[in-house]
Parts: structure tokens; C-alpha cells; sequence
């Protein structure tokens, strides 16, 4: 089952389990799906769609820290709990023992010696490791491994 199907199929699981949450959430991935695809005149793959998905998570990350700053825990809450769902859909991240080993392998194939070097290696990184890893830790380690 594609993750499109995955997207289209849960809100009525969840409208069965009346979960309100869960509801909407599916309901706003699922309408910037279609603006994507309306925006684009195509369908999107499940990369794509992985894509989107990322942002939103970026979108609830950012909210929820705003709203702990204002001091608005239940809002906190809600975007904690819409963030979840959205993260059901994200594949398995991995370790960072794991993302640290194909950083270092990728540095040593791709013969890269400083930080001249940073964005052709994240470039290399991000595509194998694609949303199985955190872009703001990649480069983390990406920029501590060219820094010694």
C-alpha cells in the first residue's frame, strides 16, 4: 500500500475510534497533498509525499516551541499530539551511530578533506540517508567530522 493510500484511508479508521486529533490532522496532510498536486498538475510519489510530510513536522516543531515561549500549554499539547501522527508516517529514523558510519564513509569515498567540501558531502548524505535522518543532525556531524 502506497503512503497516499496509507494518507487517504486512516481518517476513517479514526473517525471510528473518534479521534478528533488524529482526524484533523490526517484531514490538513491530505489537503496539502492535493495543493501540492494541484500546484505540481501531477500526482506525488511517496517521496514526495515524505517530503511534505517533513515540513509539516518542521511547521509543528516550530509552533510548539513559539507556544511553550507564550506560555500556552494547551496549544503545546494539540501541536505535540498532531506532530505524532504525523511522525507515524516518517520511516524508521536511524541511530546515530548509523548516520554518523555513512557519514564517515561518505566523506572517505567522496575524498572530502575540509569544509569547502560540506555541501557536496550533505548533498551525498541526505540522498542515501533520505528522511531516515535528520537533516540539522547530519549536518552536525557532516560539519564535525571535516572539521578536524
Amino acid at each position: 500500500m502506497s503512503l497516499q493510500e496509507m494518507i487517504q484511508n486512516q481518517p476513517i479508521v479514526a473517525t471510528k475510534k473518534k479521534d478528533a486529533v488524529h482526524v484533523g490532522t490526517l484531514r490538513m496532510l491530505r489537503a496539502a497533498i492535493k495543493n501540492r498536486e494541484v500546484e505540481l498538475q501531477a500526482g506525488l510519489d511517496d517521496q514526495e509525499i515524505l517530503r511534505l510530510i517533513r515540513t509539516q513536522i518542521k511547521q509543528r516543531k516550530e509552533s510548539i516551541r513559539q507556544f511553550k515561549e507564550g506560555g500556552r500549554d494547551d496549544l503545546v499539547n494539540k501541536e505535540e499530539q498532531e506532530l505524532a501522527v504525523l511522525m507515524s508516517f516518517m520511516p524508521e529514523q536511524l541511530s546515530v551511530e548509523a548516520i554518523n558510519d555513512v557519514v564517515a564513509a561518505m566523506i572517505q569515498e567522496l575524498g572530502a578533506k575540509d569544509m569547502k567540501d560540506m555541501g557536496r558531502v550533505m548533498k551525498t548524505v541526505m540522498g542515501q540517508l533520505a528522511g531516515s535522518a535528520d537533516g540539522k543532525l547530519v549536518n552536525e556531524m557532516v560539519r564535525k567530522h571535516l572539521s578536524h
